[in-house]
């Protein structure tokens, strides 16, 4: 198989997983709470992480590790996984799949955001109109349309959801400045990130056993929004001859996802949902062409 076939496969085997996320994330939260979401599907990503780290033959590599390597990753294991997705369940626990999952997506823009101070970068007149494009898109979704009255639908929900955007963003930007072997930085993140939550369910001593149905959902978010689907992403971008070719194909993702929430959750999908994606994506796109 040519190569960039091959990324091709893995980027859309990666895009299929991704868009299912926010169907399984609404569909668990029915048995399960954020915390509790957290911890099972976090202890099924910490596993699937060591094994492929094993497979891989790099388990040495967590040998090799100095005080400042893992000092740095306590740091982006609170930020990612622990902050990150405890802010974007309970989002989803408030709004409609929909609209958590939408929302999320502004992180690109947050990221040229905190760009500007903490990489000391430069931001255009076309770049700040791309942003605002964006802005717009939010506003549309979260208002339902109705831009002129300003009623949002759910102001705790939609404060989260695009707050969840900031932690990923601050979380890529450390990561950035991290140049470690990406898997086993990647594990040691999620050690941290489960061991932040242990202590959160033991200070506040809120655990019990989910049902069948809410483990199920946790292992399928710990393979496949947490584990196996980022290594698919890393070898479609590794496989293609430019990350340009795959790396778009990710906004794929969101409208599919619509799609499957439908379908999976149960939802009518808002034209207000699907307007403000696109205004959200024209806006990222505009951003990236302009750098």
């Amino acid at each position: 198989m040519r190569a960039q076939r091959k990324a091709y496969l893995y980027a859309f085997s990666a895009i299929a997983c991704w868009s299912t996320i926010g169907s399984a994330f609404k569909i668990s939260l029915r048995y399960l709470d954020p915390l509790g979401l957290m911890l099972f599907s976090s202890i099924v990503a910490v596993i699937t992480l060591f094994v492929i780290l094993i497979v891989q033959q790099k388990l040495s590599l967590l040998l090799k590790l100095t005080s400042t390597d893992i000092l740095m990753s306590a740091v982006m294991g609170l930020l990612n996984p622990y902050l990150y997705y405890l802010v974007l369940l309970r989002a989803y626990d408030l709004l409609p799949a929909q609209e958590a999952g939408t929302l999320n997506y502004i992180w690109p823009l947050v990221l040229v955001l905190l760009s500007i101070p903490m990489l000391r970068q430069k931001i255009s007149f076309l770049s700040i109109l791309a942003i605002l494009t964006s802005f717009a898109g939010i506003m549309v979704i979260s208002t339902h349309g109705r831009l002129l009255s300003l009623h949002f639908s759910n102001p705790a929900g939609v404060m989260l959801a695009t707050g969840s955007a900031f932690f990923w963003a601050l979380y890529w930007i450390i990561n950035l400045k991290d140049k470690r072997e990406t898997v086993s930085k990647l594990f040691l993140n999620f050690f941290f990130g489960l061991l932040y939550v242990f202590i959160t369910i033991a200070v506040t001593k809120h655990f019990w056993i989910p049902p069948w149905k809410g483990l199920a959902g946790a292992v399928y978010i710990g393979l496949f929004e947490m584990g196996i689907t980022f290594l698919l992403w890393m070898n479609a971008l590794k496989a293609s001859s430019t990350t340009a070719k795959v790396s778009n194909l990710i906004y794929l993702s969101p409208f599919i996802s619509l799609i499957i929430i439908h379908f999976a959750v149960g939802e009518a999908i808002l034209l207000s949902t699907v307007a403000g994606l696109a205004l959200i994506v024209i806006g990222i796109l505009w951003q990236q062409y302009l750098k």
